[in-house]
């Protein structure tokens, strides 16, 4: 390759890692062509963009880069892919999906929302992170929770005190 293609490339990458929140070092290696495209394809699928890298270009652009992914470099060494997601644990919900039926990827590192977990024993943690809508989700219902048990109270009490009323104008005098 030559330097000038290596710049840009290095450039490109430091740019990607700067602008995205979800990023995921995987082991892809030992995948043979027909696995690794349907990996790719469900990647695809899923809005995960997937890319092979060397390391020691990677390593550059991780130290260009504004964030801090010192934690990661031991985890640069043999095939190293990565893995950009919009949602933090989406592609890990991938590789555990796809690793029922296969035994690649391996998680190397995972950089999420400025938090990094190092090893593949930190795939079950990546799975159960929300991302941003479930936890607006969740605070939607928190919210709710208690004016819906007002509501209800009230509604329930409404029908009291109508059939008290109703009994009370029944009554002969």
């Amino acid at each position: 390759m030559k330097p000038e293609a290596k710049v840009k490339l290095i450039d490109s990458l430091a740019e990607q890692l700067s602008n995205n929140e979800t990023i995921y070092l995987a082991d892809i290696s030992e995948l043979d062509a027909e696995k690794t495209s349907k990996l790719r394809r469900l990647c695809f699928k899923r809005n995960i963009k997937l890319m092979v890298v060397k390391n020691t270009l990677l390593k550059i652009a991780m130290d260009r880069s504004e964030k801090d992914f010192e934690p990661l470099y031991d985890v640069l060494k043999g095939p190293t892919s990565l893995m950009f997601g919009e949602a933090g644990n989406a592609p890990a919900k991938l590789i555990k999906e796809f690793r029922k039926e296969h035994d690649r990827p391996i998680l190397k590192g995972a950089y999420v929302m400025e938090d990094t977990y190092v090893g593949d024993n930190q795939l079950e943690n990546l799975v159960n992170i929300k991302s941003r809508d479930e936890l607006i989700a969740d605070l939607i219902f928190l919210l709710q929770s208690p004016m819906l048990s007002v509501l209800g109270s009230l509604q329930s009490g409404g029908n009291t005190i109508h059939g008290v009323l109703q009994t009370l104008s029944e009554k002969p005098e």
